[in-house]
């Protein structure tokens, strides 16, 4: 029996079963009260949803006209499942019956986060490796492990440069951009166009600041500029103005810029570029900017990294806002695109043990991707979403169903009969908030003299660091769209290029047109 006969032949019958055990998609069965956790029904009903919807889902064989790569920096899986809780508590429902967007696609898998030389990754390692197809040294961003830290002349060798799928899309005749939270020349964005043996290499100031000649070491800032794929990018958003203007001038935020050279690559940008290519520093101009009469689109939207979303001023565009811009000005391309979005500031939140901000930076990059499956086809679409490396926060204890995530575990030690937090750190600043010394014995602070209602709440952490650092532990990838159902299982995270390359027909390796050389983007 043909796959085609085979799934109509099974949607028929789980058709005919649903009616009779009230399983079938238009029977949501979600969770009105805690107290139906208790009921046998159900959790079978719940079960048999669940089979059914996966039985009722062949696999999407067709060409991907479009990839979109979202990235949670910092999104290990504990931060996942506490954001889950997290956004389901804000909307009123039972945290632990709720689903972020992503968790809604049908293929999920993990990958190995680890650098060439180092267990515990940077975003810097990673980026060349869900980028590029290939691991680097801890630090460096889109050379091979030839280049160690620092090492200028061999960054720029050509044998030891890497090709990233944005490159793979732009020599495929499709358009490609990217999207972050961040600075456009921190670690992740930066694997999207440059080449670099410094992470920090973000200016020419930076570049001189650690010991460096500028001459020898182009910055990231001027690699997004001149760059072969940083040139071409049709849409570039995100923050991080000091890195493109001098140090005699201001941007439109009043801050003074870094440079050493004089160039003001913003305005640079913009007289290079063909047809109409417009920049805003604003979400008001954001909104109001016309996609169709958009060729290229920079937006700059703070001097440095964007503010975290708790903390963002009216005028400042969210992560969902830049996405739809993104899509709308790439899909004007017959030919598709590659978008790179970054949730970026899950990571930063994390370092600073600030776990509520981290947590709504997850459901705020949830709504991104729920924005791009609005705007986008499933048949002719491939969304991939995963996470650079994680963090060392942990949901322990044993607290109650529906107990707040970022509150207060509804169970005491049962060593010093005080309080813990349902979420807490391996390591982390500001120890003394957590521990006193009483009588040269050290003891942990009463949890209930602190405020864990405040936004910039710290969270308890054992080892004692100045900020907190990644977790070495594999991250989900979800995938949704055309061959989706390839990203299953366990690989490295070198991997995910050469599935999406595969799926899009892009890349120097084995891709669908391979085998099917007449590949349609739709059914």
């Amino acid at each position: 029996m043909s796959a085609l006969r085979f799934f109509v032949a099974l949607a028929l019958q789980l058709t005919a079963c649903s009616s009779q055990y009230k399983y079938g998609p238009e029977q949501s069965w979600d969770l009105d009260s805690i107290s139906e956790l208790k009921s046998k029904e159900f959790w079978f009903h719940d079960a048999q949803r669940t089979l059914y919807n996966k039985l009722s889902t062949p696999p999407n064989q067709y060409r991907a006209k479009n990839v979109i790569f979202f990235l949670g920096d910092g999104m290990s899986v504990p931060t996942v499942t506490a954001g889950r809780i997290f956004d389901g508590q804000l909307r009123g429902v039972v945290g632990e019956r709720n689903r972020l967007e992503f968790e809604k696609f049908n293929y999920v898998g993990l990958s190995k986060t680890y650098c060439a030389n180092k267990q515990v990754a940077d975003s810097a390692c990673t980026a060349s490796a869900y980028l590029s197809g290939i691991k680097a040294n801890y630090l460096t961003i889109g050379v091979t492990a030839d280049v160690e830290l620092n090492d200028c002349k061999g960054s720029r060798l050509p044998q030891n440069r890497l090709s990233s799928i944005a490159a793979w899309a732009l020599k495929g005749s499709k358009s490609a951009g990217l999207v972050t939270t961040t600075r456009v020349t921190h670690a992740s964005p930066a694997g999207v166009y440059a080449h670099t043996s410094n992470r920090d290499f973000e200016s020419d100031y930076d570049v001189t600041k650690l010991g460096q000649n500028p001459g020898n070491c182009p910055d990231i800032a001027q690699q997004l500029i001149d760059g072969e794929v940083g040139k071409r990018l049709r849409v570039v958003m995100g923050g991080g103005t000091i890195k493109f203007l001098p140090n005699t001038t201001t941007d439109v935020y009043g801050n003074k810029g870094q440079r050493l050279d004089n160039r003001n690559l913003i305005e640079e940008w913009q007289q290079t570029k063909p047809g109409n290519a417009r920049v805003v520093f604003n979400r008001t101009d954001l909104l109001n900017n016309d996609p169709q009469n958009t060729d290229f689109l920079l937006g700059l939207f703070n001097a440095s990294h964007l503010a975290y979303h708790m903390d963002d001023s009216i005028d400042t565009p969210t992560l969902s806002e830049m996405t739809a811009a993104a899509i709308n000005v790439l899909s004007r391309d017959p030919n598709g695109y590659f978008l790179f979005v970054e949730g970026g500031r899950i990571d930063h939140a994390h370092h600073e043990t600030k776990a509520k901000k981290a947590l709504d930076e997850t459901v705020q990059f949830s709504d991104a991707v729920r924005k791009a499956r609005q705007l986008t086809n499933p048949w002719d679409t491939l969304i991939v979403v995963s996470a650079d490396h994680g963090h060392t926060v942990t949901i322990s204890g044993y607290p109650d169903v529906n107990n707040s995530i970022v509150g207060l575990n509804s169970e005491l030690s049962n060593v010093d009969q005080l309080p813990y937090t349902a979420i807490s750190y391996a390591n982390g600043p500001a120890y003394e908030r957590f521990y006193q010394s009483t009588d040269g014995e050290v003891e942990r602070v009463d949890l209930r003299t602190l405020d864990f209602s405040n936004p910039d709440a710290m969270y308890p952490h054992g080892v004692p660091m100045t900020e907190e650092t990644h977790g070495g532990g594999d991250v989900a990838v979800y995938a949704h769209g055309p061959w989706s159902h390839l990203f299953t299982g366990v690989y490295e995270q070198s991997t995910l290029p050469h599935l999406m390359g595969f799926a899009s027909c892009l890349g120097p390796g084995i891709t669908y047109c391979d085998l099917q050389p007449k590949a349609r983007y739709t059914p």
